[in-house]
């Protein structure tokens, strides 16, 4: 490079390092305002919770407004959760529980929806992610509940059922599957190993590519890549994360069948999230069995011009044919059509449950 443009370089790079230094000295004010908030809630004996999920998306939404670029949107999101979770973890430690072990989508679902500022807990099944919640052990869970290709997790929207926990936000993740061994090729694989759904959403192109080799599921893709980290005949299916941390070679990435594939998770816990402006509503119904039942059960929502935005059915396991509906509606229970049409509901229906109000993605 001439010194021509060193020389026009070095005032930019000058000017960066300068703007950083403001930037660290502004996010210590907040960080120190943070602490104050936190202080003065102690005096006036007005402890809350720390993680407040509806006031986060405010600060995040009013951000984004006002960006004028050239930074993305996507950006400012992802920047102010960052700091957001160090500054609350500069006032309580926030654990959260999710299916592991390491390198799991879940556990990336986690991050980018509480930041990194946080204490992870891997748990070997979403029974566990709910008890650990339940049980105090962590403060708020990350679970899957529907895939793009595959539809439902079946196992989170019965536990959702029985489970005293809330919804407390959700998570949008695109999954780009990658095939990992610890050698970097094939050579000597005689199992593929990944989570049911995964294998699912990658079923073409493992016809295709590795028709005669065995695939065995588990309980999580992370779960199949500590496994192939440990034995060189298992190619696992998992993201490249799982790759990093469990010391395995990518040997082919981008392997699900539907590239726009994604995730949607749910953030759980205990508790009461306030209006942020733009929320959903979730809730499980189920009605007697009989002619236009089903349509009669959605009537309060148009007549009260309420938007539905997910509706599943799940088997009741009674053997009498009757059903259990996931509902998702947009809006807060306090908003005022949605709470009116949630009173009729909880009035119509044989079963009524309302599994919380969150900010929207």
């Amino acid at each position: 490079m001439d010194e021509s443009f060193q020389a026009k370089l070095l005032p930019l790079r000058q000017r960066i390092d300068q703007i950083d230094a403001e930037i660290l000295d502004l996010l210590n004010q907040r960080a120190r305002t943070a602490q104050d908030v936190g202080e003065l809630k102690h005096a006036f004996n007005a402890q809350g919770p720390v993680l407040r999920p509806e006031r986060e998306a405010q600060v995040i939404r009013q951000l984004q407004t006002l960006n004028r670029g050239p930074l993305p949107t996507e950006a400012v999101s992802s920047v102010w959760t960052e700091i957001i979770s160090a500054c609350r973890g500069l006032e309580q430690s926030l654990t959260v529980a999710f299916l592991g072990p390491a390198g799991s989508f879940s556990e990336q679902a986690a991050f980018e929806h509480f930041g990194h500022s946080v204490t992870g807990m891997p748990c070997a099944s979403f029974d566990e992610v709910f008890r650990a919640v339940e049980a105090g052990a962590a403060q708020v869970g990350m679970v899957p509940v529907e895939n793009s290709t595959e539809g439902a997790v079946n196992r989170t929207l019965d536990l959702l059922l029985g489970s005293s926990l809330r919804i407390l936000g959700e998570r949008s993740l695109l999954i780009r599957h990658c095939l990992l061994t610890k050698s970097g090729d094939m050579t000597g694989i005689t199992k593929i190993m990944a989570h049911p759904q995964a294998l699912a959403q990658c079923q073409s192109w493992l016809n295709r590519e590795y028709p005669g080799i065995k695939r065995e599921p588990v309980s999580s893709n992370s779960e199949a890549a500590r496994l192939a980290s440990l034995d060189p005949s298992i190619a696992a299916i998992a993201s490249d994360i799982a790759a990093r941390a469990w010391g395995l070679q990518v040997l082919a990435a981008g392997i699900q069948d539907d590239s726009q594939n994604r995730t949607r998770f749910l953030a759980i816990g205990q508790l009461a999230i306030l209006p942020s402006g733009r929320d959903k509503t979730s809730l499980i119904l189920a009605v007697a069995n009989r002619a236009g039942a089903v349509y009669q059960m959605l009537a309060p929502l148009s007549a009260n011009g309420v938007s539905m935005t997910r509706f599943e059915s799940r088997p009741a396991r009674t053997g009498q044919w009757e059903y259990y509906f996931y509902v998702d509606l947009e809006g807060h229970c306090d908003d005022a059509p949605v709470k009116k049409a949630l009173a009729t509901l909880e009035q119509q229906c044989a079963f009524y449950k309302l599994l919380g109000s969150y900010p929207a993605q």
